[in-house]
């Protein structure tokens, strides 16, 4: 197969600036297809939380040139860098009235007004430092909405310009809640005539859908999971775009994120108490004690420990476990939480903390280390997602010996197998239906298993330690979508 010439265009990158798991994709898909041989190049734009010198990050000569429509040419200046512990270049996109802001797309729940404005100037800017790099990529690989009317341009506004000739374009969906939607003078800033105001192209209730548009004109979209990239397609995940997935369903891919084994294995983590592996489980009970102690539970080995990190949010079935957990502190089990989000959230579970001082505990905000910790010391990890488009958290467990509690969901489907109690296969625990009953019964079937049949729990851990989700097979699965695009651009 042809070495290929990859530039990776992404709102957010890790370890640089993250708000998801589009973050932790754009941080370690360049530097696994790097590992195959191609030529990966990166570009996000340069948020003020972006550390110039942390990262060495050096200024390219001259200013870039942007066409924004009616505003007209607006400039900025770029960045260099590379990906940490490896050498793929990363493009920071500086423009201080964009860029320099306290956050990456909202400040206190409400989205920066000029959404559009920001984000149309960084797809045309990854465009135009192509040119400047004298960069003739043989694929450019959008990510979300932010960066969505990269492949409308390419087949626009850049259709007849001779650098881009070659080029095929990818869009990758990591969720397609958020869609960019706006109001239809967002033509005016894209410069490509309103013959594209259409409904089979952008028009959206009268507005503009850039991701709409970026899923008409990608010689290939991917999702992050296979069972998403079915979702999509039907009523209840859809979020009002399935019409548009099904005509171009064609070209559409599931792949399942990889994960960072370096920075997620029990064997190797700074921030657990103490290391472990698969055939020596000891650490895992040290790793519990001291996760018990940090929020001051009693300290037990004979009680299970559940764990929760992510977003308090209602995607991540906060609700239900809401409901729930006044049933389930009457059982005998420890629950331990980390997240922020939502109020009403945030202060719930704080509530149940004080009521219940020695069966629950609760971080409200984020910490890394702590994220490792839970990982490590809980015995069960809860991801009742109403809707997961591929999830990490349960990939993380598998590693650490823990088993996910999950509803049947995207990733958490594809990645979770269901217990079978007749031969003590499977990874973990899982439930269909979004409601509190389901989620109840299904934490109840796996503390009755915890304490009335240790022999499956081992081998339900076993199986899952066993297991691989690395990024140098999910490396390989885009590699041929990068193909399967170059032919459908060549079709066409």
């Amino acid at each position: 197969m042809d070495k290929l010439k990859i530039l990776i265009v992404a709102s957010e990158v890790v370890p640089f600036a993250k708000t998801g798991g589009l973050a932790d994709v754009a941080g370690a898909l360049p530097k696994a297809l790097r590992a195959l041989g191609h030529d990966v190049l990166v570009v996000m734009p340069r948020y003020y939380m972006v550390d110039k010198q942390k990262y060495n990050l050096q200024a390219l000569e001259g200013a870039l040139g942007v066409d924004m429509g009616r505003n007209g040419e607006t400039w900025g200046l770029v960045l260099e860098g590379v990906l940490p512990n490896s050498d793929v270049p990363v493009y920071f996109i500086e423009h201080e009235g964009y860029f320099g802001r306290k956050e990456l797309y909202d400040e206190g729940g409400y989205g920066y007004i000029d959404n559009a404005e920001r984000f149309i100037f960084f797809s045309k800017a990854a465009l135009q430092l192509s040119k400047k790099l004298h960069f003739q990529a043989d694929i450019i690989h959008a990510n979300d909405w932010h960066s969505a009317i990269i492949p409308l341009l390419l087949n626009t506004k850049y259709a007849n310009d001779p650098h881009f000739k070659d080029t095929a374009s990818v869009l990758t969906i990591h969720n397609l809640q958020h869609q960019g939607r706006f109001s239809k003078d967002v033509m005016e800033l894209l410069g490509i005539g309103w013959e594209s105001f259409n409904t089979y192209e952008l028009e959206d209730f009268d507005g503009v859908n850039l991701l709409k548009g970026g899923v008409v004109h990608a010689d290939a979209i991917t999702t992050v999971s296979p069972k998403y990239a079915q979702e999509i397609r039907t009523p209840e995940f859809d979020w009002g775009l399935k019409d548009v997935l099904n005509a171009h369903a064609h070209k559409l891919y599931g792949i399942l994120n990889g994960v960072d084994y370096e920075e997620w294995s029990p064997c190797n983590d700074p921030f657990i108490a103490k290391n472990y592996d698969v055939d020596a489980m000891s650490g895992k009970k040290v790793c519990k004690e001291e996760l018990q102690k940090f929020f001051n539970l009693p300290v037990r080995e004979d009680v299970p420990v559940i764990g929760f990190v992510g977003r308090l949010a209602d995607q991540k079935g906060i609700s239900l476990i809401a409901h729930e957990i006044w049933k389930l502190m009457r059982l005998d089990v420890q629950v331990v939480l980390l997240g922020a989000g939502e109020k009403w959230a945030e202060g719930f579970f704080s509530h149940v903390s004080e009521i219940y001082k020695d069966k629950f505990g609760s971080y409200i905000g984020y910490r890394n280390d702590l994220a490792h910790q839970i990982e490590a010391g809980s015995d069960f990890f809860l991801m009742p997602s109403l809707f997961e488009p591929c999830g990490l958290n349960q990939i993380y467990s598998l590693s650490y010996g823990t088993l996910p509690i999950v509803r049947a969901t995207g990733g958490l489907d594809d990645t979770i197998e269901n217990f079978d109690a007749s031969n003590n296969s499977g990874t973990g625990f899982k439930f269909y239906d979004a409601s509190p009953e389901a989620l109840y019964g299904t934490i109840s079937w796996a503390i009755d298993t915890w304490y009335n049949n240790k022999d499956a729990i081992r081998q339900l851990v076993h199986n899952g330690m066993k297991k691989h989700f690395g990024w140098d097979d999910t490396a390989k699965i885009y590699e041929g979508v990068y193909y399967q695009a170059q032919q459908h651009r060549h079709k066409n």
